[in-house]
């Protein structure tokens, strides 16, 4: 094998690696190159650590959050009680009534068929609906 001279193959282009940081964005700079898998650049105890610290802070945002529509939403119906009560809103129970009857009507209408379980169809016969739990 012949020996290599120092010719102009040998010729390298020079990286600056200064200039080459400033260019990269900033979550680049702290989390490393996209390629490979979290496993593979970080170790367990760091893996963790960056859970944990994601978990807490998801479920301390769910928590404000969640509290905050409770609380609307049982505000709102705190509010209606009190307009119910005040008279502001009046229910005309005959036209509920006559609404609910024409409902009946219509279920009774569709479930020629028998199509329906005997529990909904005792419901349907009975003159008042009310809520099961």
């Amino acid at each position: 094998m012949a020996a290599r001279g120092g010719g102009a193959e040998d010729s390298f282009n020079v990286l600056d690696l200064v200039e080459n940081a400033k260019k990269q964005p900033w979550w680049r700079k702290v989390f490393g190159p996209s390629s490979g898998s979290s496993a593979e650049k970080y170790n367990v105890a760091t893996q963790l650590l960056i859970g944990g610290v994601t978990g807490w802070c998801t479920g301390f945002i769910f928590q404000k959050v969640g509290k905050l529509a409770a609380t609307a939403v049982g505000g709102g119906f705190f509010l209606l009680q009190i307009a119910n009560h005040t008279g502001y809103i009046k229910v005309d129970w005959k036209l509920v009534e006559r609404d609910m009857n024409k409902a009946k009507q219509q279920l009774k209408f569709h479930s020629s068929g028998n199509k329906m379980s005997p529990e909904v169809k005792s419901r349907v016969d009975k003159k008042q609906f009310q809520p099961v739990y």
